[in-house]
């Protein structure tokens, strides 16, 4: 292409590329604990709401229509929107410190989004579960609490790993978002170094940093998809 000299000065530059690496993995470094310490919050509001959500006791009707609607907005706005609003808003209220921290509600905006759609990968594993399954508990003599404690949601999260674990890499993707309300990530530091060097080099390293990490997860992904495909189906797959 006749430009390609410039855009590979612009892009590609290797001594650029050497010089901030260092600085984008000590970033990314902070995207790695917001994924730590969101990841399990969202796995127990998620399994909250899907049990929630499959409720058949009338009396739990108004909680269920309240997950109901806190799955379909949280849905509904994208993800960088709710960082936006909470990330920004919950601090604009005049929390005292640490408690304004952009980097604290911006997760918690992460997590609730998160929440909703792990909720309903839950949902879809409990509610695949035969009712011949609920209807043996039932005539063991166990309560409908102990029939989805110890029948249904075994078996439900064992058949939604898979999927579960396409959440969490694009998760691991997502926490980037954080950085635009200001704390330095990954993706921050990386803009921080194209500003220095007029250079955009900095963010194919960053793009590097987090293929480094979500190929090998998805490649797990697919080898529990291709374990599950052969333990439901009874034959070996190639």
């Amino acid at each position: 292409m006749p430009r390609w000299d410039r855009v590979k000065k612009s892009f590609f530059d290797w001594e650029r590329l050497v010089d901030s690496f260092p600085r984008l993995l000590e970033a990314f470094i902070l995207d790695i604990k917001i994924f730590a310490w969101t990841t399990p919050a969202i796995l127990i509001v998620a399994i909250l709401i899907a049990i929630a959500r499959s409720t058949r006791n009338p009396a739990l009707f108004p909680v269920r229509i309240f997950v109901i609607a806190y799955t379909d907005i949280m849905r509904g706005v994208p993800v960088i929107l709710w960082i936006y609003l909470v990330g920004f808003g919950v601090p604009g209220i005049g929390l005292d410190r640490p408690w304004n921290s952009p980097l604290i509600w911006g997760s918690v905006a992460l997590g609730m989004t998160y929440s909703a759609y792990v909720a309903e990968v839950f949902r879809a594993g409990i509610e695949s579960v035969h009712e011949s399954q609920r209807a043996g508990a039932r005539s063991l003599g166990l309560s409908s609490g102990q029939t989805l404690r110890f029948v249904v949601l075994p078996q439900a999260v064992r058949r939604v790993i898979p999927p579960l674990m396409n959440d969490f890499v694009s998760l691991q993707k997502d926490v980037a978002l954080i950085s635009l309300i200001g704390p330095i990530e990954i993706l921050r530091q990386a803009g921080i170094d194209k500003s220095k060097f007029a250079n955009f080099t900095p963010y194919v390293g960053a793009a590097i940093i987090f293929l480094l990490l979500t190929i090998p997860e998805t490649r797990f992904v697919d080898h529990l998809m291709t374990r599950e495909r052969r333990r439901t189906s009874g034959t070996a797959v190639r």
